[in-house]
C-alpha cells in the first residue's frame, strides 16, 4: 500500500513538472501561426447561440428545402481534431438547429465525393462503422452527462447518454424521426427530436451545452468537430458551445399508459406419472391470461414517475448468446427493457452497484427520477416474484416431499419457504452539483427475500481540481444476512458478513502528458478476514 501511494505521488509530481513547462501561456507563445486554411475562430464561439423559432414543420426527408432552414442557426467552420489538431477538415460541414414549440429541429449538410461516402442499412446503434453525424446534447448545462445522438448517411440512428464518469450508453432509445440521403456531392440528414423526449430545462436566459461532430471513414477515420479540442483539458463536455433562446415550449403533463394481455396454452412433459411410466407422460397446461401494464406520468419536464403491474416485457429484443462455461465472474447483461432505461444514467457509479436486470419478474414496480436545480434523484422500488416462481414440476416435487414429511417439511423440503415468495428491492440515489463540473452524491439499496438480506450504502463524488486534473472517488459498505460458505468446516453456515469497499480515480491531462491512476479494493469480514487490494492505470477511451 506506501509503495502505491508513493508511487502515486512521483507521478503526480512528473505531472506537474510537465504541465509547469507546457502552460497554456507558455504553449501559446511558442506554438506557430495557425495553417492558412484553419477555420478556427475561437472567439466567435465562446458566445451562445441562439435557436430561432419557426412557425412551419420541416418535412424530415432528407432535403433540405423547407422553409425552415432558411432562418434556421447555422453551425459552420468546423475543424478536425482527429487525426489532425483543430486543422481544416477534408470537406465542409454545416448544421442547422431550429424548434417549435413541440419539437428541436436539427439537420447536417456533409460535401465530399459520393463513392468515399460509407453509409449502410445498419441496425439501430449499430452505426460506427459508417460514416456518421452526431452531437452530444447537454439540456441542463451541468458539463457532466448529455444525450448522444448519431446518424449515419442514411438516417439510422445511434441514440443514447453520455456522462463524464462512466461514458456513453446506447441502451436508452429516444422517440425522434431522423432521415438521411446520400447526394452526388454528399449526403444531407435531417432529425426532428420532440421535448417530450427529452429531460431539461429551458426558459429566459437557460443555455444548452452543444457538441456537434462528423466522421469521414475514408481519411484515417477522420473526426471533424464544430468546437475546437483543447487536448490540454480534460473532459469532453467542459469543452462544449452553448445554444440559448429556446423559450416558450408547450410543456405537457403527460401519461402514457401500455396495457398488456396475453393468451396462452402449452404442453409440458412431466416426469409425474399414475402408472409409474419412466417415460413420463405429457400435460397440456389450459388457456392462462396474463395481464398487466406500465405507465409513465411527466409530472414536469425534469421529472418522471413510472410505474408497472406485472409488466410484460416480450417485446424487449432477446440477448444475444453467451458462452457461460467456465465463467470466473457473473455475465452482466445490458439492461433493454423500457421500464428501466428510464433515467438509468442516475442511478450509474463507478463500481456499478446497481444492477436492473437482477430485478427478473416483478409484480409491481415504481420509479421517480428528475432533477430540481442543482439536484439529481432517482427513487426505485419492486416486489419480484422472480425468486419464488417455480415450475410445475418443482412444485410438484415440493408436493411430494410435503406429504412424506407432514411433520417437519419445511426441515426436509427447503423449498417450500421460498415458493411464491417476492423479493423486495429498493434503490435510492441523490446527486448534488457543486462548483462548477463537480458533483457528490449518496446512495442506497436493499434486498430482501425470506432468509437472504443485503443492505449498501456509500457516497461518492467527481470533483474537477483544475482545467487538467479530474477525481473520482467511492466508498461503500454492505452489511447481509445468509448463507456463507466456511472452507473450514466444508458447509454453508446462515450468518452476517460486512464488507467496505473502494475506489479513487485520478486523471491529469495535457497536451503532450497524459496520466491515468485507478485505484480500487475491498474489505469483507465474513468468518476469516480477507482482504483484497488492487491498482491500475486506466487509459482515456477515444470514439472510433
Amino acid at each position: 500500500m506506501k509503495a502505491i501511494i508513493l508511487s502515486l505521488s512521483v507521478l503526480v509530481s512528473i505531472a506537474q513538472l510537465a504541465s509547469a513547462q507546457t502552460s497554456p501561456d507558455t504553449v501559446a507563445a511558442n506554438s506557430p501561426a495557425p495553417e492558412k486554411n484553419t477555420p478556427v475562430n475561437a472567439a466567435v464561439k465562446t458566445a451562445p447561440v441562439n435557436i430561432p423559432r419557426v412557425e412551419s414543420k420541416p418535412v424530415i426527408d432528407g432535403v433540405l428545402n423547407d422553409a425552415a432552414w432558411q432562418t434556421a442557426a447555422r453551425f459552420s467552420d468546423f475543424v478536425q481534431t482527429q487525426p489532425g489538431d483543430n486543422i481544416a477538415p477534408s470537406s465542409p460541414v454545416e448544421a442547422l438547429m431550429a424548434y417549435d414549440k413541440t419539437t428541436l429541429y436539427i439537420a447536417f449538410r456533409v460535401t465530399q465525393a459520393k463513392d468515399k461516402i460509407r453509409a449502410s442499412v445498419a441496425r439501430r446503434d449499430a452505426i460506427f462503422d459508417d460514416d456518421y453525424v452526431g452531437m452530444f446534447i447537454d439540456t441542463f448545462n451541468d458539463q457532466q452527462r448529455a444525450y448522444a445522438l448519431f446518424f449515419n448517411p442514411l438516417g439510422i440512428q445511434a441514440d443514447g447518454t453520455f456522462s463524464e464518469s462512466n461514458g456513453e450508453d446506447y441502451s436508452v432509445d429516444l422517440v425522434m424521426e431522423s432521415k438521411g440521403v446520400v447526394t452526388n456531392d454528399g449526403y444531407t440528414v435531417e432529425i426532428a427530436i420532440p421535448f417530450q423526449s427529452l429531460r431539461y430545462e429551458v426558459g429566459k436566459g437557460k443555455q444548452w451545452g452543444l457538441h456537434l461532430w462528423r466522421r469521414a471513414k475514408w481519411n484515417n477515420n477522420e473526426l471533424d468537430s464544430w468546437m475546437p479540442d483543447d487536448r490540454s483539458r480534460s473532459g469532453s463536455l467542459s469543452k462544449a458551445g452553448h445554444i440559448t433562446g429556446i423559450e416558450g415550449i408547450e410543456t405537457k403533463r403527460t401519461l402514457e399508459i401500455t396495457p398488456t394481455v396475453t393468451l396462452s396454452q402449452s404442453g409440458r412433459r412431466s416426469r409425474y406419472t399414475f402408472n409409474g411410466d419412466p417415460n413420463g407422460r405429457y400435460v397440456n397446461d389450459g388457456v392462462k391470461a396474463d395481464i398487466g401494464f406500465t405507465a409513465k406520468f411527466g409530472i414536469t419536464p425534469t421529472v418522471t414517475l413510472d410505474f408497472a403491474y406485472n409488466p410484460d416485457f416480450a417485446q424487449v429484443e432477446a440477448d444475444a448468446p453467451v458462452t457461460a462455461a467456465n465463467q470466473r465472474f457473473p455475465i452482466f447483461y445490458p439492461e433493454k427493457r423500457p421500464f428501466f432505461l428510464e433515467r438509468i444514467d442516475i442511478f450509474n457509479s463507478p463500481m456499478n452497484l446497481v444492477n436492473t436486470r437482477s430485478i427478473i419478474d416483478p409484480d409491481i414496480a415504481a420509479k421517480l427520477t428528475g432533477r430540481r436545480g442543482k439536484n439529481t434523484f432517482g427513487l426505485m422500488y419492486a416486489s419480484d416474484n422472480g425468486p419464488g416462481n417455480f415450475s410445475k414440476d418443482e412444485r410438484e416435487s415440493y408436493a411430494v416431499c410435503r406429504n412424506m414429511n407432514p411433520g417437519d417439511p419445511f426441515r426436509y423440503c427447503p423449498a417450500g419457504r421460498v415458493i411464491d415468495e417476492n423479493a423486495d428491492i429498493g434503490v435510492f440515489r441523490f446527486k448534488r452539483d457543486i462548483g462548477k463540473e463537480s458533483n457528490v452524491g449518496l446512495f442506497s439499496t436493499t434486498y430482501n427475500f425470506v432468509d437472504r438480506h443485503n443492505h449498501t450504502a456509500g457516497f461518492d463524488g467527481r470533483l474537477r481540481l483544475n482545467s487538467k486534473t479530474v477525481s473520482e472517488f467511492q466508498v461503500i459498505g454492505t452489511h447481509t444476512r445468509g448463507y456463507f460458505y466456511d472452507p473450514n468446516r466444508d458447509n454453508a453456515f446462515y450468518r452476517t458478513g460486512n464488507g467496505v469497499g473502494y475506489l479513487a480515480w485520478l486523471e491529469r491531462a495535457g497536451r503532450n502528458f497524459l496520466i491515468n491512476f485507478l485505484l480500487t479494493g475491498s474489505r469483507a469480514t465474513i468468518g476469516p478476514t480477507s482482504a483484497l487490494r488492487t491498482a491500475q492505470t486506466r487509459t482515456r477511451r477515444e470514439r472510433s
